[in-house]
């Protein structure tokens, strides 16, 4: 199909394009920005004053729920759609985890028929997750896993996981580890600090976080002369960070992402045990977010996500402690990064290159951009629509989120995969 989308604000950190413009697709692809090209006749005019036409969002981690839970797929691809999300990782902890290629095969088969976001699955470094025999990775890569990662803590188990990363970097597959390490990190289910102190709950200390990091980048050095590349999952302190800068410093090759909830919360949002701020890794103090924030705002961090993990409400209305792990957030994803960006006066071009460019140069894709050519995956948002976060307003299964019944500005009006309207909401 067609389309012309006439008079939007085309915003697209890849080419530092920021202006008004009529944006042109054609064939999947994009076919220009400005002026309209020779002999096209379009098929659809999307009249967008006053709505920014942005690459489409791409979230390095968001939770399916399958293989798991039948049917869950086609819903949480709506919700990826109605929150701007084109592009989708699926971790590989699911229930069976994504260790045999025909999981892979089923899951890609039913992304492609919910016709939703485009599915990325990260296949599991080592067999059923358990950190000790190698999955097949080449197998898994053949069926489509854009790279493999250990969910979770680090594998007990260093000596399989330096041989997991030196076979990695022979075939020059990515791995994707949580810088977690398990012995200081076991039981805690808050961040270390008065407010876990005054709660009662058991913490998780930062050490967990660095002294993993110090163990990942000495294995990554141990990999090979050219170290296998590494992207490390959802860090979530300011010393996690600093170790970071050092290690790209030194030219290792290491991406990061962080989780949007992160950019937000502190370890005192938990409250009176609000469970929908149960999250992993747990929330920390005012200072490690500002870490967090700043991280964003300067690059250092290479890409958002929502960490998108929906659950029942009767998961979440146990105690603190026992309650399910992670909110949806998929659909809230936009509009909080906006609220970041607003609050740290970060232009709109740099935060939206945490949500689009940075994340497809993590996968090695080639979306996450308006450069003509490119396919065409396209969000088309009002940053200051005003909505409520409820029940009615979620797609998702998931209503488990912190900000549920508060109102957010940043709304999705149309989201285009590979020149197709999956989503639109009507005015």
């Amino acid at each position: 199909m067609r389309i012309a989308i006439e008079h939007a604000r085309v915003v697209d950190p890849a080419s530092g394009t920021d202006s008004v413009a009529d944006l042109y697709l054609a064939d999947g692809r994009i076919a220009a920005v400005g002026s309209m090209p020779a002999g096209f006749a379009p098929e659809r005019r999307i009249e967008a004053t006053g709505l920014v036409a942005a690459p489409g969002l791409i979230d390095l981690c968001a939770r399916m729920r399958e293989p798991g839970t039948d049917g869950a797929l086609r819903v949480e691809m709506r919700a990826a759609l109605a929150g701007g999300v084109t592009g989708v990782v699926c971790p590989p902890d699911t229930d069976p985890p994504l260790d045999e290629p025909g999981l892979v095969r089923m899951l890609r088969q039913r992304s492609r028929e919910a016709a939703g976001a485009r599915l990325y699955p990260l296949g599991a470094l080592t067999a059923s997750l358990k950190g000790q025999a190698l999955a097949q990775l080449c197998t898994l890569a053949e069926v489509g896993c854009v790279a493999f990662a250990q969910t979770g803590a680090l594998p007990d188990d260093r000596g399989a996981l330096l041989s997991a990363l030196r076979y990695a970097r022979t075939f020059d597959f990515a791995v994707w580890l949580r810088p977690v390490d398990a012995s200081l990190a076991a039981g805690g289910v808050a961040g270390e600090g008065n407010v876990a102190g005054r709660l009662g709950l058991p913490a998780v200390p930062a050490v967990a976080e660095t002294v993993a990091l110090h163990t990942i980048f000495e294995l990554q050095r141990a990999s090979g002369r050219q170290p296998v590349r590494v992207h490390l999952c959802r860090l979530s302190t300011a010393a996690g960070i600093e170790l970071l800068r050092a290690a790209r410093r030194e030219g290792l090759p290491v991406t990061a992402d962080v989780s949007i909830l992160h950019a937000h919360g502190v370890d005192a949002d938990v409250g009176q045990f609000d469970s929908n701020w149960r999250l992993d890794p747990p929330l920390r103090t005012a200072r490690d977010r500002a870490a967090i924030r700043a991280a964003l705002a300067d690059g250092t961090i290479d890409a958002v996500c929502s960490d998108h993990a929906p659950a029942a409400l009767e998961e979440k209305l146990l105690p603190f402690g026992e309650a399910g792990i992670g909110a949806s957030g998929l659909e809230t994803l936009l509009p909080l990064l906006l609220e970041w960006a607003a609050s740290e006066k970060v232009p709109l071009l740099r935060a939206l290159d945490a949500v689009t460019r940075g994340p497809a140069r993590v996968l090695g894709e080639d979306t996450g951009t308006l450069l003509v050519g490119r396919k065409a995956d396209v969000v088309l948002f009002d940053p200051l629509e005003r909505w409520s976060v409820n029940g009615e307003a979620l797609v998702s299964f998931g209503k488990n989120t912190p900000y549920f019944g508060q109102e957010l500005a940043g709304r999705v009006r149309a989201t285009i995969v590979g020149g197709e309207v999956r989503f639109e909401r009507g005015n």
